[in-house]
């Protein structure tokens, strides 16, 4: 079953390598998107694919790499467009 998430990241999720470890774990499992900066501190992402491997990836959003420490993980489910071609990090802030 195919799904989109939108979720914000808050906590130290900036500076810890975030972004490039969800870029590649995104790649494993085969999901498809967006990931940036904000300038207020958290991380935004949208996960589009499979429903099973959309959760995987919130499992370790809600953790995040080494140095990270998620404090708070909004989770907004959405319907699945499928406009995306591949997976992507954003360099700005928005």
């Amino acid at each position: 079953m195919k799904a989109r998430v939108h979720i914000f990241v808050s906590g130290r999720v900036q500076g810890v390598l975030f972004r490039y470890t969800a870029n590649i774990r995104a790649n494993k499992l085969l999901i498809k998107g967006w990931i940036r900066n904000l300038k207020d501190g958290r991380v935004e992402a949208v996960f589009e694919g499979e429903k099973e491997n959309i959760e995987k990836m919130l499992e370790w959003a809600r953790i995040g790499p080494f140095f990270a420490k998620v404090e708070k993980i909004d989770i907004e489910w959405q319907e699945h467009k499928g406009e995306f071609n591949n997976f992507k990090t954003e360099r700005g802030s928005q």
